[in-house]
């Protein structure tokens, strides 16, 4: 199909050729041969009169014209998805879709397993897929890459609408054998331990949380081990004199199995608001609709 002597099926490679900005890596998001891709890039490059993508050195470039067609052809890719694209009922008991959720390590210990449940149980033909979050996230859902985030309140992005799921709150954990935290826990012991704490992709050891700490108390965690994920960190204080502030959701599901001893925490530290997030033009779609119901009916219940 043609609009305006443009051919339309040129828009989904176009769309990828301005995210992958590689010529092998969007002809396998497409499913297309590198030399078809290439051909492609050649007919969008003859329409615009522009040659979008140039190379520099090992990597290729989008040109000025280039960067302005990203966010309009996403836009309208993901209009036809929803609207056309999308069927108008949709039957769970029968019908199979992938999703793709971006969650955390908390996420995936607390609400996912009792979702995946229920999923199971009333559309089994779902398959879900779940991916790790990143620095923004919200990128991805931007990009139609994601079905659904889920994430606290402060992350997310104004653009998409949203549904608050549960809120949590913050423990202390230490070692049972800890030398300095015997009777309770106090401010001054809580600033004199070592800390073990989260660190993500920007290696950053929860920034978020730091901050917060440093605006309120003026003064600074000595964060002496960090990790990757939040629920390994009351693993992390066994054997030793270092403390570890997690959700009370991961402290108490690790004190069934690990010894340790859970505190309330000395700073009085904001509840965790967990939300869900998903795109404004799949606000209508029935798929989306409906999951986004369950996941939310899920949470009510952790």
């Amino acid at each position: 199909m043609r609009f305006n002597k443009l051919d339309l099926n040129l828009l989904v490679i176009l769309n990828a050729l301005l995210t992958e900005r590689n010529i092998t890596h969007a002809a396998e998001k497409v499913f297309l041969s590198q030399s078809a891709t290439s051909s492609a890039l050649a007919r969008l490059r003859a329409y615009f009169n522009d040659e979008l993508l140039v190379a520099a050195g090992r990597q290729m470039m989008l040109t000025p014209r280039a960067r302005d067609l990203v966010e309009p052809v996403r836009e309208v890719l993901m209009r036809i998805d929803t609207t056309i694209a999308a069927q108008p009922r949709f039957d769970p008991a029968s019908e199979a879709r992938d999703v793709i959720l971006l969650v955390s390590d908390y996420t995936t210990a607390v609400l996912v397993p009792p979702l995946l449940a229920a999923l199971y149980r009333e559309a089994p033909g779902l398959r879900l897929h779940l991916r790790h979050q990143h620095d923004k996230p919200a990128d991805l859902l931007e990009k139609g890459d994601a079905d659904f985030l889920v994430i606290p309140s402060q992350y997310l992005s104004k653009e998409h609408p949203s549904a608050a799921l549960f809120e949590d709150d913050y423990l202390c954990v230490t070692w049972e054998g800890n030398s300095r935290v015997r009777e309770r826990l106090t401010f001054d012991d809580y600033l004199a331990c070592g800390h073990v704490a989260a660190a993500f992709t920007t290696g950053k050891p929860l920034a978020s949380f730091d901050g917060w700490f440093m605006e309120s108390f003026d003064v600074k965690r000595r964060v002496e081990v960090t990790a990757p994920t939040l629920t390994a960190l009351p693993s992390l204080v066994v054997g030793t004199d270092r403390i570890a502030t997690v959700h009370r959701r991961i402290a108490l599901q690790a004190q069934q199995t690990l010894p340790i001893r859970v505190w309330e925490p000395p700073p009085r530290i904001p509840r965790l608001v967990q939300m869900l997030q998903w795109h404004k033009h799949r606000n209508n779609d029935p798929a989306i609709r409906w999951i986004r119901e369950r996941i939310i009916e899920v949470a009510a219940t952790v």
